[in-house]
């Protein structure tokens, strides 16, 4: 049974539902001791190549992998590579 049109209204009160992203550049695994020896500067090695995709997650779920760019300004972005479907809607 296809879904009814929406409204517009109704359509646009979901653009104001806020949704965290986060984008996983890489992981380490560090014992405490090492973790409380970090300080101002300090490096530590990811897991990650710099050629590897990055994970983005929506409201800590897996949604999509992508590359890190540089944008105007010396920033950091990530341009959208795949989306990941297996998104499982019955939790």
């Amino acid at each position: 049974m296809p879904a009814e049109p929406t409204p517009k209204g109704q359509q646009q009160a979901v653009y104001n539902v806020p949704v965290e992203i986060a984008v996983v550049l890489g992981k380490s695994n560090l014992r405490v001791n090492q973790l409380l020896k970090l300080g101002r500067g300090a490096v530590v090695e990811l897991e990650q190549k710099t050629n590897e995709p990055v994970e983005i997650y929506a409201n800590d779920i897996l949604v999509a992998r992508g590359e890190v760019v540089i944008t105007e300004g010396d920033k950091i972005g990530v341009t959208l590579t795949e989306l990941v479907k297996s998104y499982n809607q019955n939790r």
